[in-house]
């Protein structure tokens, strides 16, 4: 064997080693992306993918990525959050964002050579569901508002794709995320608090399927090389009178005082009359006062998902 050859051999072995030790995060910059790098850099090599920062800036929506080398896992944690839509342009965002935005990542993903593993970050609001108990993994998918909507189109597209590229698919279905300086609704709870403007309604007794990101973060390893679609929550799913007191103790602030249903009632029908002016109506507070929990089990079976509840692990400005 010539010099030549064996140095075109030990690259090949080169390339092929990195090859299967590395993994492209997607949405790296986003909320829960920034627990879910932590994880990936103990054990690969992480490409990073966002619209703002990263080894490949780009807006997935818009064009097809140009991948370098091909990965052995892919988690694709990108996408437009769950916020109510005010215009046709935002709720064409949804779609745009959600789904073409992940038809273009498989295309550049086709391109560049499949992935042996692919974890596809999504969302219980597939179900389409604002009142129940223990909601598992066979419920229907019949979400019509569009972020729930879009995420079921996204949830096909990938598992076809997987299924046509031999590629081991996982799709995890999650419910609110808690974590450090948190956005959205629990970020406008935790202003609230702080401030004390924040008011539990009908004694806060409502519980929600709630977990940790970095339990999020944690679970994609471990689930990964198995594939399936679950459903990931810390098993406890805290009311809002337990979340607002655990938030109001770490703030060293009184916890949130009460207001009566009979009160909200009347509140949420003059929301009612201003129609899609008003913050509140009788829908909202529906959603507010009813329990809205799902079933993990199936995680927990499948690859011993044991998460730490959220009450315990809550930090909010580590």
């Amino acid at each position: 064997m010539t010099d030549g050859q064996l140095y075109y051999g030990k690259l090949l072995m080169l390339n092929k080693l990195c090859e299967l030790n590395s993994a492209l995060l997607t949405g790296s910059s986003g909320f829960i992306g920034k627990y879910i790098i932590k994880d990936l850099k103990d054990n690969f090599i992480v490409s990073t993918l966002s619209r703002n920062a990263g080894d490949y800036t780009i807006h997935l929506e818009e064009r097809v990525p140009n991948f370098k080398e091909k990965f052995e896992i892919v988690v694709h944690a990108a996408g437009k959050a769950h916020s109510l839509p005010k215009s046709k342009l935002e709720i064409q965002n949804f779609f745009r964002i959600n789904v073409d935005g992940t038809n273009n990542l498989l295309e550049g993903l086709t391109k560049s050579g499949p992935p042996k593993y692919f974890v596809f970050i999504s969302s219980v609001s597939v179900y389409g569901i604002d009142v129940g108990n223990n909601i598992d993994e066979n419920n229907l998918l019949s979400a019509v508002d569009p972020y729930g909507a879009s995420k079921i189109q996204a949830e096909r597209i990938v598992s076809d794709w997987c299924c046509l590229n031999n590629v081991v698919c996982t799709i995890l279905r999650l419910p609110l995320i808690v974590g450090s300086k948190p956005p959205g609704n629990l970020g406008d709870m935790i202003k609230g608090i702080r401030k004390g403007y924040y008011l539990n309604i009908a004694g806060g007794k409502a519980k929600k399927s709630m977990l940790l990101a970095e339990d999020v973060a944690k679970a994609i390893l471990k689930v990964a090389k198995i594939g399936g679609v679950y459903n990931l929550t810390d098993g406890y799913h805290p009311s809002f009178v337990e979340l607002s007191n655990q938030i109001s103790i770490q703030l060293g602030v009184n916890k949130p005082m009460n207001m009566p249903l009979r009160l909200a009632k009347i509140i949420a029908r003059f929301g009612d009359l201003l129609g899609n002016k008003s913050f509140f109506n009788t829908s909202k507070l529906n959603k507010i006062v009813s329990d809205l929990t799902f079933d993990d089990s199936k995680a927990r079976n499948a690859f011993g998902w044991n998460p730490t509840a959220v009450l315990k692990g809550f930090r909010i400005n580590e």
